[in-house]
């Protein structure tokens, strides 16, 4: 633990709203958005028409602005269809697009024969935090944290570096989100051979026993249980119940 520096929420949002890529580490904050508009025109739209055959460039731009709002929800492509001004069918066929060039990422929702009333839609997240910040006009990373897209951010945040970690690691598992046709969700599910290890996502700093409540539902799968926990702001890793830690988000 003494290897991360403090889990401040300021800093955490500071990362959030920098985003990843190399190029804009260490870069004066006064420069991002110039970069990313460079990034958008020089790299995406270059992409979308030259290897991807778009042509409504304008409507391409929106439908980008619309993908980085609504990181970390449910997939629905007639929002984004009329976000966009385009019909819903080339907001289906401009998604694939985006998740095909990596800018956005699918997560798909748990499938299990056991358990019905599940939904088939996948979660939408944005792969890098700083390109959908500057794309939803957060001017800050203060005004971001203090906004209400804050928890999707978040989100949007510890859910990518957890794809990541696994996509490029050693250890292999299966991500997904369980969600239910009654509103229950779980926000990670991370399953690793027969084993789930169901995880949350809260930007509080001090979540309760309560906020795993939702993990009981993996019960009926007929896959084992493992531990699992919520990602959050606390400042070190404890114990929630017999299964479930706290996880600090610095140390994903």
């Amino acid at each position: 633990q003494k290897l991360f520096p403090a889990n401040n929420i300021r800093d955490t949002f500071g990362r959030i709203w920098r985003g990843g890529m190399p190029e804009v580490q260490g870069l004066a904050e006064g420069m991002l958005a110039t970069y990313f508009d460079s990034y958008v025109e020089t790299y995406l739209m270059r992409d979308a028409v030259d290897d991807n055959g778009i042509h409504d460039t304008e409507g391409f731009r929106r439908f980008l602005r619309a993908c980085a709002a609504l990181t970390g929800e449910l997939l629905n492509y007639s929002n984004l269809a009329r976000a966009a001004d385009v019909s819903v069918a080339t907001a289906k066929e401009w998604t694939a697009v985006l998740a095909g060039m990596g800018v956005v990422h699918l997560l798909e929702p748990f499938s299990n024969n056991a358990l019905k009333r599940l939904v088939k839609t996948p979660k939408l997240y944005f792969c890098d935090t700083g390109l959908a910040a500057h794309l939803s006009m957060w001017p800050s990373a203060d005004v971001l944290m203090a906004g209400a897209a804050s928890g999707h951010f978040y989100e949007t945040y510890v859910v990518m570096e957890l794809v990541r970690a696994y996509a490029y690691g050693n250890a292999k598992a299966n991500l997904t989100f369980y969600r239910d046709r009654d509103g229950r969700e779980i926000d990670l599910v991370v399953e690793e051979g027969r084993m789930l290890h169901p995880l949350e996502v809260k930007k509080s700093a001090s979540p309760g026993p309560s906020d795993a409540r939702q993990f009981k539902l993996l019960e009926a799968s007929g896959l084992k249980r493992g531990p699992g926990g919520i990602v959050c702001m606390c400042e070190n890793a404890y114990p929630l119940t017999e299964a479930d830690s706290l996880i600090p988000s610095n140390i994903l």
